[in-house]
């Protein structure tokens, strides 16, 4: 891999004395069989030990990958025939967001979803994923256009937040995340979010007002991230840690509390280390909610909408 999490090391270090034994064994003609076999049992162990009980800032560094699949690597698996559609019709095109209309399982839909890049030169065209708001314009003209064909949509979240520079202010910035909320609640086809990486603040609730949200096992969805919460609580964000877990932004603390409706499985490590066999995971779960989702009147997708979000949460008068 490219890059190795601090939390992975001791399963690095056990792979490198494996390479080690099987070089040694291959140059000098001894038979170390055995010990290779041990090695290994012992690295299946470590390595079920180590991924099925991250904490949650270890889930939040991999929600981080560099790595990690994006929105584009998930549609050329997901979906055929998809077409990019582009700009927001009224300032230009935000290339943190790609959308368009693509089949999937021979239905027409809508695909939309933030887009961050992989190495340097991609994510400063990408705006490293943070989109301007001209971005969740295109978003919504994509929606209305998906209404009006009656397409459903699916929307991918993976953003650290919407950009907060000033031109992304003077443009409008929180009124069209805004516009998003509101028109997102009131669309009559089926709107389905996947959270496959990090879903920051407005910036990722503007495509997540849907019927039903899923979340990759080891992504995240909170209102901040974890360092911008340490700097305020703590005034140190070197505290981010300790706010990751405060602040229960993993999948399974998010399906406890009936944020998210179902938490998609990773393969071992993380969806960076196979990507196709991911998207096999997430088309199993989009085949369901659509399933579930397609048989609802317009009436009852909008109503299930509303009930879902005032159902959020636990108050008291």
């Amino acid at each position: 891999m490219s890059k190795t999490l601090a939390f992975e090391e001791p399963i690095v270090k056990l792979r490198e004395k494996i390479s080690e034994l099987e070089e040694y064994t291959t140059v000098n003609d001894v038979d170390l069989s055995t010990e290779i076999v041990n090695l290994k049992s012992r690295l299946a162990k470590l390595e079920k030990d180590i991924y099925e009980n991250m904490e949650p800032w270890d889930r939040v560094q991999v929600a981080r990958h560099p790595m990690r699949p994006t929105t584009t690597d998930y549609i050329q698996y997901l979906f055929e025939d998809f077409i990019e559609l582009h700009g927001d019709r009224n300032f230009g095109d935000d290339e943190a967001i790609v959308g368009g209309i693509a089949s999937f399982d021979q239905m027409p839909i809508t695909v939309i979803g933030h887009q961050r890049g992989k190495d340097t030169k991609e994510n400063v065209r990408r705006n490293f994923g943070m989109p301007h708001p001209e971005g969740y314009r295109k978003a919504l003209r994509l929606m209305k256009q998906a209404e009006k064909f009656n397409r459903p949509i699916i929307c991918f979240i993976d953003t650290k937040g919407a950009y907060p520079g000033k031109a992304a202010e003077e443009r409008g910035q929180s009124e069209a995340i805004a516009r998003n909320l509101v028109e997102m609640a009131g669309l009559t086809v089926p709107v389905i979010s996947i959270v496959i990486g990090e879903g920051g603040s407005g910036g990722a609730l503007a495509l997540g007002v849907a019927n039903h949200i899923h979340m990759l096992e080891n992504s995240t969805y909170s209102v901040i991230s974890p360092e911008g919460a340490a700097s305020i609580l703590w005034k140190d964000p070197k505290l981010a840690k300790q706010a990751a877990e405060a602040m229960k932004i993993t999948a399974p603390d998010l399906k406890e509390m009936n944020i998210i409706d179902e938490i998609i499985p990773e393969v071992l490590g993380g969806a960076h280390r196979d990507a196709n066999q991911q998207a096999i995971e997430i088309r199993d779960v989009l085949r369901r909610s659509l399933k579930t989702l397609c048989e609802l009147s317009s009436e009852a997708l909008i109503d299930a909408r509303y009930e879902k979000f005032r159902n959020i949460g636990v108050f008291s008068e």
